[in-house]
Order: structure tokens, then sequence, then C-alpha cells
């Protein structure tokens, strides 16, 4: 049994190993979502995978969202390439329950995983006019402009020494695709930090505003751009948390879901993990 849109096609196997398969159109779900999305996530790692991913899950089995997830990877874009490529974006979710029982799922929430390089496809979805939010799980260091010694970070500094068309930072390439929403015509939009540090919202509103603050000093973006950003009304800074641990998993979780017939499930480290 391969984790693949084909493979999930041999329902009756993956039943027969106590692995519930989405009940919904896993790839209609997909298609909406390219076509016209509603929810953007920074950050492709395991929390956003299994929880995020699995609170989507949810709500499209409920039918209460008709679309799954596109979400933008700025930091580990190798997990593209590797782990949602090869297994069409689903992913298998394994909880261990109180009485030592497994509960398996696989979820089919996250329509496209897109690596931030990608400036064009990035591009068109924060100027897609169907986009209600932006959420993040990129820990806290993504949202640092500064050092603990108070000096601009490296990569930072060029993003707003090289513009808009050129960031690579987290906060760079967000700031970007705020600017293509704003000469899109001022869309608005929800930005949901859900990483565990004290005022995130706060502290995604302050370094956004950083770095299009410098934009403005260097004549990159005209001033109206920063007052899109501060008019709540348009943009708006949510504050929110999840304290939850996704932990990485087992090889011998790899080793027991072999024997079930679930197939090329070993663990893989990237390189920036």
């Amino acid at each position: 049994m391969e984790l693949t849109l084909n493979g999930i096609q041999n329902k009756d196997a993956w039943e027969a190993a106590g692995v519930r398969l989405p009940g919904y159109n896993v790839k209609a779900a997909s298609a909406r979502a390219k076509e016209a999305p509603v929810w953007v996530h920074f950050g492709a790692g395991n929390i956003f995978r299994l929880f995020i991913g699995g609170v989507a899950d949810e709500l499209l089995e409920k039918g209460l969202l008709d679309r799954g997830i596109n979400c933008i990877e700025v930091f580990d874009e190798e997990i593209v390439d590797r782990i949602y490529a090869p297994h069409d974006n689903l992913a298998l979710s394994v909880l261990l329950l109180p009485d030592g029982s497994r509960r398996m799922k696989v979820l089919g929430s996250v329509s496209e995983a897109v690596k931030a390089e990608n400036r064009a496809r990035v591009q068109a979805l924060f100027e897609s006019e169907s986009l209600q939010l932006i959420s993040f799980t990129i820990t806290e260091k993504g949202y640092a402009l500064k050092s603990s010694g108070g000096s601009l970070l490296p990569a930072v500094k060029e993003d707003m020494e090289n513009g808009p068309n050129r960031a690579v930072t987290a906060m760079g390439v967000l700031a970007a695709g705020l600017l293509h929403r704003y000469n899109k015509g001022r869309l608005p939009l929800a930005l949901v930090s859900m990483d565990n540090c004290a005022g995130n919202g706060r502290l995604l509103k302050r370094s956004v505003l950083g770095i299009a603050g410098a934009w403005l000093e260097k004549g990159f973006v005209s001033p109206g751009f920063t007052e899109y950003l501060q008019d709540e009304t348009s943009v708006s800074f949510c504050s929110t948390m999840i304290d939850k641990i996704t932990p990485r998993p087992d090889a011998a979780l790899a080793d027991e879901l072999g024997r079930i017939g679930v197939e090329n499930m070993r663990p893989i480290e990237t390189a920036n993990r």
C-alpha cells in the first residue's frame, strides 16, 4: 500500500490494516484550493502536516470546508521534494492513545506545497481574491529581524536592501506577497500566527512593518502600502497559539507500518533539521 492518490484507491487493504481513509473527495478539494485558495500556511513541517492538517481534515470530513490548504515553505524547501511530492501531499496521522493503541488516518487536507523560491506561484496565491487567511508555524526565530545583540540579521538586511522582488526570508517573502495583494486592489486578509510565543500577532505585525518600512525608505514601495498594512480593516494580525508537539517518527513505527503493508514510511531527515 502506497501513500499516494492512486495507492489509497485500494480501500479494502487500508481498512484491513486499520487505517481510515478520507471521507471526502481529495482530488476535488485539492483542485478547488489550487484554483481559488482560501487558506495559505507558512511552515510545512510536522506540526502543520499532522495537527493543523488534522484540524482541516476534520472540517473537510464535516463539510465545513470544501477545499484544502495551500502551504508555502521558506526554510526547509527540501521537504517539498522529499516528503510532499512523493505522497501527492497526503499525510499519515498515527496517534498513540492512552490505552496503548493507535489511531491511524490518511489526511488529504494539504492541497499544494510550494517552495518560496517559486515566486510566480507565491504571487498568484497572494493575489487571489478568494484568499481569506494566512497562518504560520515558523517558530519564533522565523519572525526575527535582529540578532540578540540588536543588529540586523544578514539575510534580513539583504532583503531590506534588495527589495521585494528578491526577498528570501519568511518575513520578506510575506511582505512581498502582501505588496502584490495591495497592488491587486488592497485586498483584505487575516494573518494568524500559531507559534508558541507571547503576543505573536504583534510580533508578526512589527516584523512585517519593519521590512516594509525599510522598503519605503529605499523607494521600493509607496506610503500607501505601509498604510494598508496598518489598516486593520484590510490586514489583521491575529494573536493565537498552539502549544503542541508533533514528535519525529520513530524507526520502530516505520517497521510496524511496514508489517501491516504501508510502504515507504521510513523517517526522513533533511539537511535543515
